[in-house]
């Protein structure tokens, strides 16, 4: 598969995690959006793995624009670094404007905040509010739980489509630029 798009929006941990992968996918990620010349669309915070993604994509001379509720601008630490950083009302506000500006969307482990948008995403799709294309990065499996109920949903009749239709999962950033 090639990138054929310009901005990805990606939603990940303001955490590490505890696994080295984690980091490591976040780095490649920010390396590789810069050098296929993607813009980053994240939630602007400086730490965790949305820290490494934005720092690797500036620092490989990328553009990064970061979107943030004024209620998170201390709790994740605001990159000031950016190429553009917007302030809004609320994670709403924020999730709207990162899928306006975005014509992709990849996701990279995080927690509550992450699957949130990485389910609304999934929704937009189903609803036909839009229709980006989704990447799961699956960090040492960290999603094949929530892949099985994706599955387990289709079998029991709760989706409109097939799930594989959904998202495409891959084991590393490379897959999405391959």
């Amino acid at each position: 598969m090639i990138s054929t798009f310009k901005s990805a929006a990606v939603f990940c941990g303001s955490k590490p995690g505890l696994h080295p992968l984690f980091a490591q996918h976040a780095s490649t990620l920010g390396k590789l959006l810069a050098l296929h010349r993607v813009t980053l669309i994240y939630g602007g915070g400086n730490t965790g793995l949305m820290g490494i993604v934005a720092n690797e994509v500036l620092d490989n001379e990328g553009e990064a624009i970061g979107v943030m509720p004024d209620l998170l601008i201390q709790r994740e630490f605001r990159h000031d670094k950016l190429t553009q950083f917007h302030i809004v009302e609320d994670m709403h506000a924020r999730k709207k404007l990162m899928y306006s500006l975005s014509e992709a969307v990849i996701i990279l482990p995080g927690g509550i905040g992450t699957f949130d948008e990485m389910i609304e995403v999934m929704a937009w799709n189903s609803l036909s509010i839009h229709n980006k294309k989704i990447y799961v990065i699956n960090s040492d499996g960290f999603f094949d739980l929530f892949i099985q109920q994706m599955y387990k949903l289709q079998e029991h009749g709760f989706l409109y489509s097939d799930v594989s239709a959904a998202f495409e999962v891959v084991s590393s950033p490379e897959m999405i630029f391959k």
